[in-house]
């Protein structure tokens, strides 16, 4: 009996937990989810000219390394 226990407290608390999460949870109102929402497309546009940036100078790095011919 003592293994079963073992194995059925940890799921326990995990689900105690995860109610516990849910009930504090709460629906954005319009004005909290304009602010994730713009957050979240400035940090996409960010990374996208850090990545095109970062492959504009490595490809003639990988060219003049790899030689174009």
């Amino acid at each position: 009996m003592d293994a079963v226990d073992s194995m059925v407290d940890p799921l326990r608390e995990f689900a105690k937990d995860s109610v516990r999460l849910v009930k504090r949870c709460h629906k954005p109102d319009h004005k909290e989810f304009t602010k994730v929402a713009a957050r979240t497309a400035v940090g996409f546009v960010v990374m996208g000219f850090v990545g095109f940036f970062v492959k504009l100078i490595f490809i003639p790095i990988n060219n003049i390394i790899v030689g174009s011919g």
